[in-house]
């Protein structure tokens, strides 16, 4: 009985948070020396994972743009296409698409920045602004 206890404790201490494999996937896919194998991912974010754990997160990164699968001989390998914060862009842009009113949603976003965050987005869009037709800032890689 103790035992179970101690496998439940321990399963809930690695319990991650919601986008943190994702996140530590990307991170290690941005420092591998070039693309590699789902073994070599798994090895470098946490080797007491699951393989399948891993191929799913790659599975579910490739589904979001982040990453690319490709063959090397034999074996399927992996590359970042983007980081973390590209990937945390690109789920906000899917949440703000399945809404009616975007503008609401980016008002209220906006209005729930820290003054330091809100400073920046401003000065960021008054630097840019002209730099794309129709005073769209160019996309910033980061």
């Amino acid at each position: 009985m103790d035992d179970d206890r101690d496998v439940l404790a321990s399963a809930a201490r690695v319990r991650r948070g919601k986008g943190e494999l994702k996140a530590s996937v990307l991170a290690a896919l941005g420092q591998a020396p070039g693309p590699v194998s789902a073994g070599w991912v798994r090895q470098h974010v946490d080797p007491a994972l699951a393989h399948t754990t891993v191929a799913t997160t790659l599975t579910r990164l490739e589904a979001a743009s982040a990453v690319v699968r490709c063959r090397l001989g034999g074996t399927v390998v992996w590359s970042a296409v983007t980081d973390g914060a590209g990937l945390a862009a690109w789920r906000m842009r899917r949440v703000l698409e399945g809404e009616s009113d975007r503008r609401a949603v980016l008002r209220c976003f906006v209005a729930r920045l820290s003054p330091d965050e809100e400073r920046w987005l401003r000065t960021r869009f008054t630097r840019e602004e002209g730099a794309r037709p129709g005073g769209r800032p160019a996309p910033h890689h980061g």
